[in-house]
């Protein structure tokens, strides 16, 4: 008995695990939300994620098998890895939007405290955010199109071997 409740625990750590992971992915826009059927992005809800498996991995330290410890430690660097990335990317694209700006406007200081190249008032601001959540779900639009267009046409491409 003993054994196989050992056993359940560690398929029950592992599925604990896999269940972060998976949020992790969709919350770094890697996965597609099986609800919205969507691509999303919230880095600082996955920031949180990857912080609560780190704090999984302190608070265990010592009481895991070394199956368990490796599997987690793993899925961490791993998920710390694409959250660096998707961080990259975003300043690529800022580096890019500033390039294509040409001018450089005086540093300011935004509304939430952080040094830019640019003047930006509140309402700046908040007309960029409305402007790129728009832009967001512009794009995650035309990738749910193009993916409904691909599937339909492997489904006319069985229909035609078939037939």
């Amino acid at each position: 008995m003993e054994n196989g409740g050992r056993d359940r625990n560690e398929y029950l750590f592992q599925h604990l695990v896999v269940m972060y992971q998976t949020l992790a992915l969709q919350q770094l826009g890697k996965i597609i939300n099986p609800i919205t059927g969507e691509l999303e992005r919230d880095l600082q809800q996955a920031r949180i994620t990857i912080d609560m498996l780190q704090m999984i991995q302190k608070r265990t330290l010592g009481n895991l098998t070394n199956y368990e410890k490796v599997f987690l430690d793993r899925v961490v660097l791993e998920l710390q890895m694409n959250f660096v990335d998707e961080m990259e990317r975003i300043e690529e694209v800022k580096e890019k939007e500033e390039g294509q700006k040409g001018e450089k406007e005086p540093a300011a200081v935004t509304t939430d405290g952080d040094v830019t190249g640019k003047k930006e008032t509140a309402a700046s601001e908040h007309e960029a955010k409305k402007k790129k959540s728009g832009n967001d779900r512009r794009k995650k639009s035309s990738l749910k199109k193009r993916s409904k267009k691909a599937s339909a046409k492997r489904k006319g491409d069985r229909k035609k071997s078939k037939g």
